[in-house]
């Protein structure tokens, strides 16, 4: 079981979001997915997922590889993207549950 923080880091010229969700698992390793997502009049969201990033030993070494990847599949906007960090998870705490 994981926890999963989503944080916009682009909003392309039609309205719809670049958005980068990180993820500790209760093991305490970091992972990262970027989705695009349109958000309906209704506040429905319709999400895709666009790259899944493995495996990383800290929150912000995850965020940078999605980062990188974002700005390699958008280099004509990369640089309207927000910079890491995103959201932070801190890990799993003295329980071995994240102290959110």
């Amino acid at each position: 079981m994981s926890r999963t923080n989503l944080d916009p880091i682009m909003t392309f010229p039609d309205g719809s979001h670049l958005l980068i969700g990180t993820a500790c698992s209760k093991e305490g390793s970091f992972s990262c997915t970027l989705y695009t997502a349109t958000i309906q009049a209704d506040d429905r969201g319709d999400f895709r997922v666009i790259s899944n990033h493995l495996a990383a030993s800290t929150c912000l070494l995850a965020q940078e590889d999605a980062y990188s990847y974002a700005q390699r599949l958008y280099p004509n906007l990369a640089g309207t993207m927000k910079r890491p960090p995103y959201l932070i998870w801190p890990g799993p705490g003295p329980t071995g549950n994240a102290d959110v």
